[in-house]
């Protein structure tokens, strides 16, 4: 399992820049960050044993306003490394007992995530093998008068594939011992000749019971199923569901019984140990002098509660004990009122690499509507292609787009890229509504068309302080 993470994690910094560069315009600086935080990650395996664990990652605090790419630099970085990855804000752990959370519950989302992360992969792995026994399953639950001839010879040839199951072979690659003969009804299955068909079969009942404890420092929420394992098992009921839809459940459920969860688990521990990635937002709202009263004796008691899990020390969650050592952290805020310096002693030389990233300018509006994959003018396209109406943008609209969205970032509050979303969703608002009904299929849009529909809200402040 470990082996596609390994191959992944060996991408040079360059070869890291250039596939950010992909989806995120500009941060140079922020990208050669966190790329030769990722590729030092890879030089730590290579070294000898004795010297891998005294080498610890290099956090990085990334110093923006908001909007310019700071947490998507940050998700990219762990999805192009297949690495389990969390997002916390800072200011959410600032009334712990109260309202806050236990700052250790940061660990226990990124184990979380990881399980998941794994658990994906090892369903990738076994789908063709669940979907035949998924398919089996619903061939011998299809009404004698479906399959022909009420003939129960698929039926018998089933139940006897089931008694004897499945071998693992060589490189843990699951195969069946009993394959059935009947490809002219699987042929139809698959056709979705049968997706209207009716079955009854079993599933889990929706709901797992939570039951909301206190932790040491806070109030946690845990699913009791999980929880007590065998002890609980989960509750399943007969149901009455579509082909189509049965097929899915059936797969999920075939997928279950071929996957190792112990073994899931352990991997996802030790991934989450050697690459997870959390990222700390608002780092800055934390940050401030103890003046001995008032809230920032809570903001500096945060820092406190982080400074651990940082430095690195053994978590214990219901999956295992995870050490923190070697867990990238990677914090960012806005830091307009506070520095980096107001953060405790201990905590700054925890965050050894900071990076400022730019502001964004009308240029970088430009790059980030047409160049990225996913574009924000290609998005809207593939949205209004799904009620058959081809959008089009003319150079010249996509630069009247950028021209009043830094404009409006700079008379009113700079909240960077997401200014964009707001100012297409007004563009669009009416073209949204009505494209269902449009008689013509086909809609371009020029620069004459972005300034009619947004020039009035983009020259009066007060108007653009509410709608924009």
């Amino acid at each position: 399992m470990s082996q596609s993470t390994q191959n992944t994690t060996s991408l040079t910094p360059r070869e890291i820049v250039s596939e950010l560069d992909r989806y995120i315009i500009g941060q140079r600086k922020a990208k050669r960050a966190v790329a030769i935080a990722l590729r030092n990650r890879w030089r730590r395996q290579q070294v000898p044993d004795d010297l891998r664990d005294e080498i610890t990652p290099k956090n990085i605090i990334m110093i923006g306003p908001t909007g310019v790419g700071k947490t998507e630099i940050a998700r990219r970085l762990a999805k192009l490394a297949r690495a389990p990855f969390v997002k916390v804000e800072a200011s959410k752990f600032t009334e712990v007992g109260y309202v806050g959370r236990d700052v250790e519950s940061i660990i226990r989302d990124l184990v979380e995530v990881a399980i998941e992360l794994v658990r994906a992969e090892e369903q990738a792995r076994v789908q063709t093998v669940a979907r035949e026994a998924a398919e089996d399953r619903i061939l011998a639950l299809l009404p004698a008068d479906v399959r022909g001839g009420g003939q129960n010879v698929y039926e018998r040839a089933f139940d006897q594939s089931r008694q004897s199951g499945f071998v693992v072979g060589a490189g843990g690659v699951t195969t069946r011992k009993v394959s059935v003969d009947n490809e002219d009804l699987r042929r139809k299955l698959r056709a979705g000749e049968f997706d209207n068909v009716e079955v009854e079969i079993e599933a889990a009942a929706a709901g797992n019971p939570l039951m909301q404890i206190f932790t040491g420092r806070g109030m946690e929420e845990m699913d009791l199923g999980n929880m007590l394992g065998g002890m609980m098992p989960q509750k399943m009921v007969r149901k009455k569901l579509k082909v189509k839809d049965a097929l899915g459940v059936l797969e999920r459920q075939e997928a279950e019984k071929l996957i190792d969860m112990e073994r899931v688990v352990q991997e996802a521990l030790r991934r989450a140990e050697s690459s997870g990635i959390v990222f700390i937002d608002e780092i800055d709202k934390v940050a401030g002098k103890d003046g001995g009263h008032g809230p920032s004796v809570s903001r500096q008691g945060v820092q406190r509660d982080l400074l651990p899990i940082v430095e690195g020390s053994a978590v214990r969650t219901k999956h295992g004990v995870l050490r923190t050592d070697h867990v990238l952290f990677i914090a960012a805020g806005a830091f307009h009122v506070a520095k980096p310096s107001d953060l405790i002693p201990e905590l700054q030389g925890r965050f050894p690499i900071r990076v400022e990233l730019d502001n964004l300018t009308e240029g970088d509006f430009v790059r980030i509507l047409t160049e990225p994959r996913n574009s924000l003018v290609k998005q809207y396209r593939a949205m209004m292609a799904t009620e058959d109406l081809a959008l089009t943008l003319t150079e010249d609209a996509v630069a009247e787009l950028a021209r009043i969205a830094a404009r409006v970032n700079d008379q009113l509050e700079n909240i960077g890229a997401r200014r964009l979303h707001t100012v297409f969703e007004r563009l669009l608002d009416d073209v949204s509504f009505r494209a269902p009904e449009m008689p013509d299929k086909s809609l371009v849009i020029d620069a004459e068309f972005v300034r009619k529909m947004l020039h009035d809200i983009a020259e009066d402040t007060d108007l653009s302080r509410y709608i924009l």
